[in-house]
This record gives C-alpha cells, structure tokens and sequence, in this order.
C-alpha cells in the first residue's frame, strides 16, 4: 500500500514555527516514526508552499497512491482549487490540521477542502497523521 502525504505553507518549519500550536518535532522526523510504526506502507511525502504545486501532487498522487493525506495549512480557508482539485480525483483523501482550527482565528473556521474529503481530523497534533493512516490502510 502507497499512502500519499501533502503538507502545505510553512509545514516545512514545524519543529521551529510556533512550537505552542505545532509543536517542537520537524515533519520529517515525525515521519520516520510513521514508517517503523507502518512498516508494510509505502509513504511518498512531499512540501510545497505554492498552491499550484499542491494540486500537481493531488493530480499525481491520485495515480500512484491508494490515499493521500493532505494538510492543505492556510490554503484550507481560501483556496476553493485545491477543493476541486480533491473532487476531480477518485482516490480518498484525509485532510488533516495539527491545530484545532475551530479554536483559532475566525478565518481558520472556513474550509475549502473539508467537504470535498472523505474525512477531517482536526486539532490532534501529529497523531491526526497516524489516525489517517489507520482510516486509509482500513479502506483497501
């Protein structure tokens, strides 16, 4: 099983970026956890902070993974593309938020992808990712 992760803008600083709401654990290292912890699954990570980039790997992925795990980060609250972009493909997508958006600003409030994901976990840490791949990896 291949199971696709997306991160959106400044997902690449966790670890330094606000370690009071994101914690102090770069993605990276979180995702060698991830790997001993689901050694039968394939991870294909990747970064981006351009939009664009993002629906690329949506496109790409959706041919060469079983699911994808995507934290879209600010682009969750104005970027109605990446919510087309998650309807225009057949593969299932988790979107998953290391903050508890409900409990932030009032903009945070507003998703563009959660309706066009199979399901949302929201506001867990990085344990949202672990509990994505459970939910995919159940689903084949």
């Amino acid at each position: 099983m291949n199971i696709g992760i997306i991160n959106g803008p400044n997902l690449n600083l966790l670890g330094k970026r606000e370690p009071a709401v994101y914690g102090s654990e770069s993605f990276e290292d979180y995702l060698e956890q991830l790997t001993r912890l689901f050694p039968a699954i394939q991870f294909t990570y990747v970064q981006s902070n351009i939009e664009g980039e993002l629906i690329n790997y949506l496109h790409a992925m959706s041919g060469t993974c079983n699911g994808i795990i995507l934290n879209p980060g600010g682009y969750t609250h104005t970027s109605v593309a990446l919510g087309d972009a998650i309807a225009a493909i057949n593969t299932p997508v988790v979107e998953v938020h290391i903050s508890n958006t409900a409990a932030r600003e009032n903009f945070r409030h507003i998703s563009h992808v959660s309706a066009k994901a199979k399901g949302t976990i929201v506001g867990l840490g990085l344990k949202g990712y672990e509990l994505a791949v459970i939910w995919l990896a159940s689903q084949v």
